[in-house]
């Protein structure tokens, strides 16, 4: 993720964040921006993480030009051997900063960040400067969670207790876990008048969703940044996360268990 030295990846980059981040697809985390790749188009991927939405968005637009920037070297490494893996020759990654960015004004067609401003202590700022590198007529484009909006069957108070701590320490790392809900006024913030809002939603609810999604969380709930957050700011215990983890698992060989993800997004124009 693309942020300032300043701000807090609340997620950070433990194998357990990565297994859900190279499972995202254009079609699958940004299917209201296919409208706006067509071929020849260049591309700034604002927190571009492991690199699979970014080359997915390469390979729709060959032969335009696509970069990947994320603030981690370990994370922009793994996109750049996902990129020789795919042989996509259009596209290539860097460390940046999304408060400053490397580029001039007005240098890319469509400006790009997926579960980013989450996480920033001043989405605004960033909204500003990803406007300022994108084209006249050109568009940013950003997609975000709402944690408060997540939904889940069957209930279980470690659930509950979950959320509750996951939004606890991002509120902690001063970011916002609702990011979704606040998009539209971001963007207003930001100088956008041109704004078109949408929203989709991750399902999990087949035998295999089930298992990846409540296996991931798992692991995050006691192995990733997270878990080390919540116990140093003290919001919770080794204890307690170990027996949330064990109800994640639970919930995903339930036989009929439902997870929904709300993502809004955004669609602005300079």
């Amino acid at each position: 993720m693309a942020t300032s030295s300043e701000d807090t990846y609340t997620h950070g980059h433990h194998e357990s964040v990565l297994r859900s981040h190279t499972w995202r697809t254009v079609e699958n985390s940004a299917a209201y921006l296919i409208p706006s790749l067509r071929p020849g188009a260049s591309i700034l991927d604002v927190g571009c993480g492991p690199g699979t939405i970014t080359i997915d968005m390469a390979r729709r637009v060959a032969p335009g030009e696509v970069i990947g920037i994320d603030a981690s070297e370990d994370v922009v490494a793994a996109a750049r051997e996902a990129q020789a893996e795919a042989g996509q020759t259009n596209v290539s990654f860097s460390t940046d900063d999304a408060y400053a960015l490397s580029y001039a004004d007005d240098t890319f067609d469509i400006v790009h960040a997926h579960q980013v401003l989450q996480h920033l202590s001043d989405p605004v700022a960033v909204l500003r400067e990803m406007g300022r590198v994108a084209k006249p007529g050109g568009v940013v484009a950003v997609r975000d969670a709402d944690y408060a909006g997540m939904s889940w069957w069957p209930e279980h108070p470690l659930l509950d207790r979950w959320l509750e701590i996951y939004r606890s320490v991002a509120k902690e790392n001063d970011a916002e876990p609702d990011a979704a809900r606040h998009l539209v006024d971001w963007a207003a913030q930001a100088g956008f008048s041109d704004v078109t809002p949408s929203a989709h939603t991750w399902i999990f609810a087949t035998p295999d969703e089930r298992r990846w999604w409540g296996g991931l969380w798992a692991d995050r709930t006691t192995s990733s940044a997270l878990a080390t957050q919540a116990v140093d700011y003290e919001l919770s215990t080794v204890e307690e996360l170990h027996h949330i983890a064990e109800a994640w698992r639970e919930w995903g060989v339930h036989p009929t268990s439902w997870f929904a993800v709300v993502n809004g997004e955004v669609l602005l124009r300079p």
